[in-house]
């Protein structure tokens, strides 16, 4: 049986303290988890869960079965903080009190 061919992937999460990308080799068949997994990012970062956390390729929502392609950035999403349009709501009153 032949072996199949790899390809290269990026991982990339980003935690309020630090962002890691990490370049990956994979099965070209292989699914987003299964990038996720082999990466070694969930050690790297063990308080992310992502059976919770959304992830993406190239800032396109992804499920976890979806395959990649080479060259793909998986993006793995922490949740928002705070509601977007609220805090430009309240950098923008901010400003005109200036």
């Amino acid at each position: 049986m032949a072996d199949q061919a790899n390809m290269t992937v990026q991982v990339c999460y980003a935690s309020p303290s630090t962002v890691s990308l990490l370049d990956v080799q994979v099965d070209t068949q292989a699914t987003l988890m299964q990038v996720i997994q082999q990466s070694g990012i969930i050690q790297l970062h063990p308080e992310m869960d992502v059976s919770t956390l959304k992830v993406g390729v190239f800032g396109k929502l992804k499920t976890m079965d979806a395959h990649l392609h080479p060259g793909d950035r998986v993006e793995i999403y922490r949740p928002l903080v705070a509601d977007p349009m609220e805090a430009r709501r309240r950098r923008a009153k901010k400003q005109t009190k200036v």
